[in-house]
């Protein structure tokens, strides 16, 4: 199903493999490779763990030091971007996934929601 409104992630996914690259040409510097796909995965899943704790925070259950939005602002923005990179070195369209997705969990909400069954 195709929306008028449809999320456009593809300048968000240029902008993501462009900031990739850039950590990429200093892996290739470092350690003479590219990191695999498991430590881009364990890189994400650090970051996941951060907001974890940062929404603890946010909800006043958790310390830290600092301005919580704004971390979790940044924080948010990087597991979008690990997402991306990730999606891309699968070989995933993220755009076509993610609309496809939404239209699928949709239709199969709106009947308990009340609301109308999207047609296709």
């Amino acid at each position: 199903m195709t929306h008028p409104e449809q999320v456009d992630l593809e300048s968000a996914r240029r902008r993501a493999m462009e900031v990739r690259a850039l950590y990429e040409a200093i892996e290739r510097r470092l350690n003479g490779q590219v990191w695999t796909l498991q430590e881009l995965m364990l890189g994400f899943s650090n970051d996941v763990g951060t907001v974890g704790r940062l929404i603890l925070a946010h909800d006043g259950t958790w310390e830290t030091d600092g301005d919580v939005d704004a971390q979790l602002a940044h924080k948010l923005s990087e597991s979008l971007w690990w997402v991306i990179v990730i999606a891309e070195r699968l070989g995933i369209d993220i755009s076509t996934a993610f609309a496809d997705t939404m239209d699928e969990i949709e239709q199969g909400l709106a009947p308990s929601a009340g609301g109308p069954t999207a047609q296709t």
